[in-house]
């Protein structure tokens, strides 16, 4: 039998892999709340890839104001849908509301109300989130928690790998970049890279190492532009 006086020092040992092992639950009535707000918010986005579609049509095109009086129904239908998927602690719901405040908010805005959405849905190892809260999300975007939640991210790959691809506002490892209000859709390899390449930026030690798996998941054009000008 093992001297009972080695425990404490083989939990020491094993607590990196303890903290990174998420045991997350997502609810099948949330999933469902969230799968019924795809449609409208993929309706709201081609309603939205008209000029002006976005807010009441102006003038006499009839086809622009229908435009605008569908996206008016579909799009407060679908964050609704969102809304209450999310009080049922759905991530990617979490997320994808999130990215709604993030597009229709005034900038001042977004931080106060997307970001507490996007930590809670990293927190549960979805990786989509990450890159939005490098950029929103002071000063949780440079903590040790941050951090630990981007490391936790690539055993959750399983779990979350039915739900993509996802949109964003950006995506620096995407050779693509979106135009006006519209989105990139990556997949979760895009995301992986995404969160390797931020982790780089976290961890001046292992950077170059983290920079090349960034561009082994997907070719990172970003990532790799970094390892070329390393002296």
């Amino acid at each position: 039998m093992r001297p009972l006086h080695r425990l404490p020092v083989l939990l020491v040992a094993l607590a990196p892999v303890l903290a990174q092992a998420l045991e997350v639950h997502i609810d099948p009535h949330a999933d469902l709340l969230y799968r019924q707000a795809l449609p409208l918010l993929e309706q709201a986005d081609n309603q939205g890839d008209s000029p002006g579609s976005l807010r009441t049509a102006l003038g006499d095109d009839a086809e622009l104001s229908r435009q605008g009086q569908a996206m008016a129904h579909t799009l407060p239908t679908a964050v609704a849908l969102l809304k209450k998927s999310v009080e049922l602690g759905h991530p990617v719901a979490q997320y994808r509301l999130a990215l709604y405040y993030m597009t229709y908010l005034p900038s001042a805005q977004i931080s106060d109300a997307a970001c507490p959405l996007l930590e809670a849905s990293l927190s549960q190892g979805f990786a989509a989130p990450a890159p939005a809260i490098a950029t929103w999300c002071p000063p949780y975007n440079a903590s040790a928690d941050y951090r630990a939640a981007l490391e936790a991210i690539p055993s959750m790959a399983t779990l979350y790998a039915a739900y993509y691809p996802q949109p964003a506002t950006r995506l620096a490892c995407n050779r693509n970049q979106p135009q006006g209000l519209s989105m990139l859709w990556g997949r979760q390899r895009d995301y992986q890279a995404e969160v390797y390449r931020l982790l780089s930026d976290l961890d001046p030690q292992h950077r170059a190492t983290l920079l090349q798996k960034a561009v082994d998941t997907n070719g990172c054009v970003t990532a790799q532009q970094h390892l070329t000008s390393r002296p």
